[in-house]
């Protein structure tokens, strides 16, 4: 369980900078990691790839967070932090 969380901690930071350019700190990043491993076992699932030990977990984590974060951005129009104005 542990492992886990250790997981999605650093598949929602890797997420985070591709898809935004930075992270969205501890439990943010757990949260989209974690919601990510669903989302990219799944994806790999459906695809055929299959996706072994703890490097292919963390790529497979970090797929289905950058496709839930660009469905995230598509449903709620939501802006990239570098493209935010204030």
């Amino acid at each position: 369980m542990l492992w886990f969380l250790v997981i999605g901690v650093i598949s929602g930071w890797l997420a985070g900078i591709i898809s935004r350019g930075g992270g969205f700190g501890f439990w943010g990043n757990m949260i989209t990691g974690v919601i990510g491993s669903f989302v990219g076992g799944f994806l790999f699932n459906l695809l055929g790839i299959s996706a072994y030990g703890t490097i292919g977990s963390i790529i497979s984590a970090t797929f289905g967070a950058v496709v839930l974060l660009w469905g995230v951005r598509i449903f709620f129009h939501v802006a990239p932090a570098a493209h935010k104005k204030e």
